[in-house]
């Protein structure tokens, strides 16, 4: 088994497309069949089902893939440990929330890229539930979650800052004159939240669910400036982090209620796989986020 073999599976399983696979790799499409072939007739496994011009991933190719994974991930460590110099270089690639990426980052990779500028960063958006297992794969090399505190005695896990979650309306809604807002008052509010895998609006379904409370449908989008924007316009309530509204707080364009439900709050965090090789390119941007994010 040849880590060319395996690379080039690894493509495949990504573009399932031998073709793509090819271009990709800048090899013939002929190359790229021959190396499959041969990882085939080695494993005595079928790992693509071959359906005219489509493939898929057969079962022995799905376990396969994370085999692959791990084993590039290591040999790219490897590879890494014994050419590299104590200057920060290549590449690392992040997970990170679009609330983070767009309120708390920005200062963190401007000076990051002052100080390591050969250091190419690559943000990947992930759900939550697939953090750990990407960690674990070698697809990730650092999360930056924005979660309930994480236990997971696979990662290493730091808390950075403590994040509230508020409850928030236009300053002319009925809500924006009580001095409370309990669970029971939003079962026929219209609200807009984040999308259904976002950690905060999970959280806070699992608290109304636990109270007996549904409400309504919420009109749910992917851009936390949209959502503050309906709101804004007098449209429903949402549930946002504090980090994301403060501008609009002071100006008064929205209001925190009262939220007299459990604590909704959250914090923000720096996970890693336990086992992974902590690089001087890693360990630099380690002590880079702990310099502008940690409390």
């Amino acid at each position: 088994m040849e880590l060319r073999q395996l690379n080039t599976f690894h493509m495949v399983a990504r573009t399932l497309s031998f073709s793509k696979a090819a271009n990709e790799l800048d090899y013939a499409q002929s190359t790229v069949s021959a190396q499959i072939q041969a990882l085939e007739n080695e494993l005595n496994v079928s790992l693509f089902d071959r359906l005219g011009k489509q493939i898929t991933l057969t079962d022995a190719g799905t376990k396969m893939l994370t085999y692959a994974e791990q084993l590039l991930s290591l040999a790219n460590e490897a590879q890494t440990a014994v050419s590299t110099t104590d200057i920060p270089q290549g590449t690392l690639t992040i997970s990170a929330p679009e609330t983070l990426c767009i309120y708390r980052l920005p200062k963190l990779l401007r000076t990051f890229q002052q100080l390591y500028p050969q250091v190419q960063l690559i943000f990947t958006p992930s759900p939550y539930k697939t953090i750990v297992p990407s960690l674990q794969s070698g697809q990730m090399d650092i999360a930056i979650v924005l979660d309930e505190p994480c236990n997971n005695p696979a990662v290493h896990v730091e808390t950075l800052i403590q994040e509230r979650i508020m409850l928030v309306s236009h300053p002319e809604h009925p809500f924006a004159k009580k001095t409370a807002v309990y669970p029971a008052d939003l079962a026929q509010e219209k609200m807009y939240l984040t999308e259904a895998d976002c950690t905060y609006r999970m959280l806070f379904e699992r608290k109304l669910a636990d109270e007996g409370i549904r409400i309504a449908p919420p009109a749910e989008f992917h851009s936390v400036v949209a959502i503050k924007e309906c709101v804004k316009a007098g449209l429903g309530l949402s549930l946002l982090p504090m980090v994301a509204i403060e501008s609009e707080l002071k100006s008064g364009a929205l209001v925190a209620l009262p939220w007299q439900g459990d604590s909704l709050d959250m914090v923000t965090q720096l996970i890693w796989h336990r086992d992974k090789w902590v690089s001087p390119t890693m360990q630099a941007f380690l002590e880079v986020t702990r310099m502008t994010l940690g409390t």
